[in-house]
This record gives C-alpha cells, sequence and structure tokens, in this order.
C-alpha cells in the first residue's frame, strides 16, 4: 500500500510571466480550483493522506491555500454562505499536507531528493504539481495497482506525436499487455528519429527507495539539471521498471495553450457553464468564420 505523496511544484513558471512573478504557476486557476488542488484530490482519492508538497521561493501560497482562513470563514459564516464555507474548511481536512522547500532549481529528480527523510524506506507516489489527470480511476491509483502486481516502480505513459517525442522523456521496453511495458531505457528529450517509442512519461510515478541514491549518482544533463529521468535509467540498471499506460487525459498546465483547452474543456463539464458557455464558443466561432 503506498502511503505518501510527494508533488514538486518548485518550478519559476516563466512560461507564464508576467502572471507568474507574484503567483505559482500551480496556483494558476481552471476556472475557480487551482491547479495543485486537483493534484492532491487525485492523491486522496487514491486514498493517500500524506502528502509533501516540494515548494521554493514565492511559493507561500500555496500553503495558504491548504491552511485555515478564519477570517474569511467568519465572513462566511455571517453571510449564510455555508457551501462555500465547507469548501474552504475541507481543504484544510484534505490530508495531512507537508512543505519543504527546493533550496536551488537544480531539477526535477533535484527535487525529488527532498523527500528522502520524509518518505524513509517506503514506496511512494510522485504527482508532478502542473499536470491534472482527467480520468475515471485515478492516475496514480492506476500506478498503484500495478506497483501491488510487480512491486517495482511504475511511471505512467502516454502516447505522442512522433514529431513531439524531443519535448519528453521517452521509455522503451517489452509489452507485457495491453497496458504494461517493462522498460529497458529512458531518454530525456531525445532528437526526433532517435526516440526509442512514442510512449512519453506523464508526470506520475510509484518510485521505490532505491530512487534516492540514483539521483545522489545521477550528473547533470538537460539544461545542466539533475533529471528524474536519468536517475530513473541509472534504477533500471538495479531493478525492474515498469510502464503503464494510463487511461484518461493529461492536460500539461506548464504552457499557455494546453492551459486555454484545459479551461475550456473543464468549463463544459460544468453544469452551470455547460450550456451558455457553449452557445459562448459558437457564437465566438461563427463570428471568426464571417470574417
Amino acid at each position: 500500500m503506498i502511503k505518501k505523496a510527494i508533488i514538486p511544484a518548485a518550478g519559476l513558471g516563466t512560461r507564464f510571466l508576467p502572471a507568474t512573478k507574484a503567483q505559482p504557476k500551480e496556483m494558476l486557476p481552471i476556472i475557480d480550483t487551482p491547479t495543485i488542488q486537483y493534484v492532491v484530490q487525485e492523491a486522496v482519492d487514491s486514498g493517500i493522506e500524506d502528502i509533501l508538497i516540494i515548494s521554493g521561493k514565492g511559493k507561500r501560497s500555496i500553503e495558504d491555500h491548504f491552511d485555515r482562513n478564519f477570517e474569511l470563514e467568519a465572513r462566511l459564516a455571517e453571510k449564510d454562505e455555508e457551501l462555500l464555507l465547507s469548501e474552504l474548511r475541507r481543504l484544510s481536512d484534505m490530508a495531512n499536507i507537508h512543505f519543504v522547500r527546493q533550496k536551488e532549481l537544480n531539477g526535477l529528480g533535484d527535487a525529488i531528493s527532498y523527500a528522502r527523510h520524509h518518505v524513509g524506506n517506503e514506496p511512494f507516489a510522485v504527482l508532478l504539481g502542473d499536470t491534472i489527470m482527467d480520468s475515471v480511476i485515478p492516475a496514480i491509483q492506476q500506478l498503484m495497482d500495478t506497483f501491488e502486481t510487480y512491486r517495482c516502480s511504475v511511471i505512467a505513459v502516454e502516447t505522442v506525436p512522433a514529431d513531439k517525442v524531443n519535448r519528453y522523456g521517452i521509455v522503451g521496453g517489452r509489452d507485457l499487455s495491453d497496458t504494461i511495458l517493462e522498460l529497458d531505457t529512458l531518454v530525456e528529450k531525445p532528437a526526433i528519429g532517435q526516440a526509442p517509442s512514442t510512449l512519453a512519461i506523464a508526470g506520475r510515478y510509484i518510485l521505490t527507495p532505491e530512487i534516492f541514491r540514483c539521483i545522489e549518482q545521477t550528473v547533470p544533463g538537460k539544461g545542466n539539471e539533475i533529471q528524474l529521468t536519468d536517475a530513473l535509467l541509472l534504477l533500471l540498471r538495479r531493478e525492474n521498471v515498469y510502464a503503464h499506460r494510463i487511461e484518461g487525459k493529461r492536460h500539461d498546465i506548464g504552457n499557455k495553450l494546453d492551459f486555454l483547452k484545459t479551461t475550456v474543456e473543464f468549463a463544459l463539464k460544468r453544469e452551470e457553464f455547460a450550456a451558455p458557455f457553449l452557445k459562448f464558443l459558437k457564437e465566438i466561432i461563427a463570428e471568426q468564420e464571417r470574417g
């Protein structure tokens, strides 16, 4: 049973400047819910209640979001805003959330190394703080189920277009089923035409504690940072690593276009917005087509 989850959320979010000059990209809302709240909810829905968020400079608002705000709660109580009040109180009771700061931005592998003392000698989940998974069964739960079968590290993967493999960590291996692969290689952002497959790492992992020793021995790679993909390649030389083709849709909130697409998709799923928002979109499209 996986009991602990790590959420790296220390990046600067430079692709969203100036919006992220004073607020973390993980706090950018999809309608009315910050991105990182969806990520925490996924862990909670998978039965994980012990969560460590790896934050950085300027990320205090993430801590505040999951903390109590007694003044705001009192004001809502005075106005009989019971639904909003219960939602705010639910936030602070979602899970046992802890925070630690990554001292320098040295890559995802380095960020995860800060969790070593928190997770101890247990396998643990990693959920990237700027990636939302939309699925019937939570994505991290899907990996947990696979871990229970193989008792080794499991990486979420998805198929990407062949001309975009240079944007992702790419895996290669042997199919064990329609869903599971036994890996034999991982490459961080390979050149187009040199990728071992079109299966990209999708921002969710179940990792064994051996990963920490591998991170220690990983030299800086792409961007002169400690890449988790490189550490996983070292791990692969010591123990089996599996990939799980996730069922569901990944939303990468780390870039503007996908952020916009995600907002539209989620709005169309909300009962109070779906019909009027769809009508608005159709009107906008019609205006564009008329020129």
